[in-house]
Protein backbone atom coordinates (compact mmCIF):
# COMPACT_ATOMS: atom_id res chain seq x y z
CA UNK A 1 0.00 0.00 0.00
CA UNK A 2 1.28 3.51 -0.75
CA UNK A 3 -0.06 7.03 0.39
CA UNK A 4 0.46 9.79 -1.19
CA UNK A 5 -0.83 13.43 -0.41
CA UNK A 6 -4.53 12.51 -0.33
CA UNK A 7 -4.25 9.50 -2.78
CA UNK A 8 -3.13 5.25 -1.98
CA UNK A 9 -2.69 2.60 -4.01
CA UNK A 10 -3.63 -0.95 -2.86
CA UNK A 11 -2.91 -4.02 -4.22
CA UNK A 12 -5.68 -6.23 -3.44
CA UNK A 13 -4.91 -10.02 -3.17
CA UNK A 14 -8.11 -11.55 -1.74
CA UNK A 15 -10.87 -10.84 -3.82
CA UNK A 16 -13.48 -11.94 -1.17
CA UNK A 17 -12.22 -8.79 0.84
CA UNK A 18 -12.58 -6.33 -2.07
CA UNK A 19 -16.12 -3.85 -1.70
CA UNK A 20 -14.84 -3.96 2.11
CA UNK A 21 -11.45 -3.12 1.19
CA UNK A 22 -12.03 0.00 -1.02
CA UNK A 23 -14.86 0.89 1.43
CA UNK A 24 -12.18 1.31 4.38
CA UNK A 25 -9.85 3.55 1.66
CA UNK A 26 -12.33 5.74 0.76
CA UNK A 27 -13.39 6.33 4.08
CA UNK A 28 -9.90 6.68 4.97
CA UNK A 29 -8.54 9.16 2.25
CA UNK A 30 -12.11 11.06 2.60
CA UNK A 31 -11.20 11.70 6.21
CA UNK A 32 -7.73 12.20 6.03
CA UNK A 33 -8.64 15.39 3.29
CA UNK A 34 -11.71 16.45 4.93
CA UNK A 35 -13.34 16.02 1.80
CA UNK A 36 -17.36 14.44 1.52
CA UNK A 37 -16.84 10.98 0.68
CA UNK A 38 -18.35 11.39 -3.15
CA UNK A 39 -15.39 13.54 -3.84
CA UNK A 40 -13.26 10.22 -3.40
CA UNK A 41 -12.98 7.92 -7.10
CA UNK A 42 -11.49 4.82 -7.24
CA UNK A 43 -9.36 4.02 -10.31
CA UNK A 44 -7.74 0.50 -11.09
CA UNK A 45 -4.68 0.86 -12.02
CA UNK A 46 -3.12 -2.84 -12.94
CA UNK A 47 -3.99 -6.15 -11.90
CA UNK A 48 -5.75 -6.25 -8.67
CA UNK A 49 -4.22 -2.77 -7.84
CA UNK A 50 -6.36 0.26 -7.17
CA UNK A 51 -5.55 3.92 -6.54
CA UNK A 52 -8.25 5.98 -4.39
CA UNK A 53 -8.03 9.80 -4.48
CA UNK A 54 -9.94 12.94 -4.78
CA UNK A 55 -11.65 13.59 -7.83
CA UNK A 56 -9.32 16.08 -8.30
CA UNK A 57 -6.59 13.99 -8.40
CA UNK A 58 -8.69 10.97 -10.22
CA UNK A 59 -7.30 9.56 -13.63
CA UNK A 60 -9.77 8.88 -16.31
CA UNK A 61 -11.69 5.56 -16.16
CA UNK A 62 -12.28 5.72 -12.21
CA UNK A 63 -14.69 3.00 -11.24
CA UNK A 64 -16.75 5.09 -8.63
Amino acid sequence: MNFESHSMTLKIWDHSTMDHTLEAAIAHVSTKANAPRDRVRVTRSGPNVFTVSLSGDAAPGSLA
